[in-house]
């Protein structure tokens, strides 16, 4: 169903079959211009019609909401959905409040999970070219990442003054899309002088050091200092080697000057957002950028952003990660579920084993990071009202509240959440705590993430983990840790569910990021490229002859 209103200035167009909203002005700025001017936001760039690049900010004043979720299940949680809900209905009570989501990455949105802007009432817009070229970020970052592969390539090409060692590069090129055949190739295979044959491997541009250091720069001048920092090879004596030594790191910084600017849009609702960065949580570090959320927080009262996956993923690496390296500290949780989510972490579809994992959640950010937290119940239309009884219940027992929220069912339906954040918010902030002691060894940290925040027994190492750990010891660096392993579960194997308690921890293999300044733990069977459904998302998708995307 669609209906039209026009006058001389303003078209509106509400295609209710999608529930999208368009705006087409006589020209661009009538839309986002009123935003920024709303906003007091000096410098920007325009990007069509309705969304902007920002000038940075680093004078946070506002107060900090994190949102994130029990351990995924097909279903899906809604955080996305319950952040810009939230952010919605607290502007609908009267606060000024700044969303900071991460960006969609193209391999999620044709394979199997689509879109990452919210839904149904509750959603960002442009929705299409958000989820899709957006400003152009992910095209940076990949150009970024692969020039430096080029470079290292060109190198030995022209007589490897640096002596690397072909069989020991650490740096591989990225592509922001799912595509199983580039785990492992071969390049270099032309038959010309000089030509060096070599293994190679690619990533998902969002599991990138490019991208993580884009999300964890200061500024332009850090971002150039960390992708000179970046370790790209060891030599065939030992000795690391970093893109500084092949001068890459003045044209990657080029490449990105514009992807460091953080992006604004807004909500259906009106809510300004900025989308800016977006690593995955299960191998990477799942947070926007720090830059877009100290933005966020300058221009607003509040800042609601969200970490990707469980809470013992993006949850987590909020915490160990970027709060550390950036002096954020949240004010409140806000941890995500549904019904259906929790019933099926269980087999019979009963509530327990989906309550245990929800729990566990619960701890870890009360006990182990010190912070207040509300549980969100994303509610659906055929929901059993008793169970969802029993969900409240159980909060409750446990010194939380529970709160039903219809963000995807209402317009600005999450007010009694709002209400409770807001009171949250208002009461002194409580220290921050973290998972581990930067000061530790790698197996140290490792061991306090697997066993108090996961529930792990015994750690398992495999023999290259356990080579490359003391390899990269004698780097002397103590950098916090990022885990790669399934969101499905709080343990390394996606099929247990609930909450596990004493399983063995697998870790596979290592990675160091001297440029992001984090180290990689791969666990159990995760793969830094991931591959497509039988039946992918993309099939799905129409475009039809005026040009309107459906995803």
């Amino acid at each position: 169903m669609q209906f039209f209103i026009k006058n001389k200035n303003l078209t509106i167009n509400f295609d209710f079959s999608t529930i999208y909203v368009k705006i087409l002005a006589r020209s661009f700025k009538l839309g986002i211009e009123k935003l920024i001017k709303k906003l007091k936001i000096k410098n920007w760039i325009p990007y069509g019609w309705n969304m902007a690049k920002i000038e940075p900010l680093d004078k946070p004043k506002g107060k900090l909401i994190l949102v994130t979720s029990i351990n995924p299940t097909k279903y899906g949680e809604g955080k996305t959905t319950m952040s810009i809900g939230l952010a919605d209905s607290m502007t609908k009570l009267g606060k000024k409040v700044i969303l900071a989501l991460r960006e969609p990455s193209l391999g999620p949105v044709f394979g199997i999970k689509g879109g990452a802007t919210g839904g149904g009432k509750s959603k960002l817009v442009p929705s299409d070219e958000i989820n899709l070229h957006f400003t152009g970020d992910f095209h940076a970052i990949t150009s970024a990442n692969n020039l430096l592969c080029a470079l290292i390539d060109n190198h030995l090409f022209h007589g490897n003054q640096l002596d690397i060692d072909k069989n020991n590069i650490l740096f591989h090129r990225c592509i922001d899309m799912n595509d199983r055949s580039l785990r492992e190739i071969t390049i270099s295979q032309e038959k010309l002088k000089n030509n060096v044959e070599r293994k190679e491997s690619f990533t998902i541009t969002s599991a990138s050091e490019i991208m993580a250091i884009l999300c964890l720069a200061k500024n332009l001048e850090d971002l150039k200092e960390r992708l000179g920092d970046i370790l790209i090879a060891f030599s065939r004596s030992g000795k690391p080697i970093y893109a500084r030594d092949l001068k890459a790191e003045n044209a990657m910084t080029i490449l990105l000057k514009n992807a460091i600017m953080p992006n604004l849009v807004m909500s259906a609702n009106g809510t300004p957002a900025i989308v800016h960065g977006g690593p995955f949580a299960n191998i990477a570090h799942g947070c926007n950028s720090i830059i877009a959320t100290k933005t966020a927080l300058s221009l607003g009262q509040y800042c609601v952003t969200e970490a990707g996956f469980g809470a013992d993923l993006g949850g987590e690496k909020f915490i160990d990660l970027k709060c550390r390296l950036s002096g954020l500290n949240p004010n409140v949780v806000v941890i995500v579920v549904s019904l259906r989510a929790i019933k099926s972490h269980s087999d019979d579809g009963s509530l327990d084993d989906g309550l245990g994992n929800l729990l566990k959640h619960i701890e870890n950010f009360k006990n182990v990071f010190n912070k207040q937290v509300v549980v969100a119940i994303n509610k659906f239309e055929n929901d059993d009202e008793k169970e969802l009884a029993i969900i409240q219940e159980f909060c409750a027992k446990h010194g939380v509240k529970a709160i039903l929220s219809s963000p995807y069912l209402e317009d600005f339906g999450c007010i009694d959440l709002a209400k409770q954040v807001i009171s949250l918010c208002d009461n002194n902030n409580s220290d921050l705590k973290y998972a581990y002691d930067l000061d530790g060894t790698i197996k140290d940290k490792i061991s306090s993430l697997a066993k108090n925040i996961y529930g792990a027994g015994n750690i398992v190492y495999s023999s290259v983990a356990e080579e490359k750990i003391a390899k990269f010891e004698k780097l002397g660096e103590n950098y916090p840790i990022v885990v790669a392993k399934t969101q499905y579960s709080l343990s390394d194997d996606e099929r247990l569910t609930g909450r596990p308690k004493k399983f063995d921890f697998h870790v596979r293999d290592i990675e160091i990021k001297t440029g992001a300044k984090f180290i990689v733990v791969i666990a159990g069977k995760i793969s830094l490229m991931p591959g497509l459904p039988l039946e992918p998302n993309s099939e799905k998708m129409t475009i039809d002859k005026n040009g309107d995307v459906k995803l």
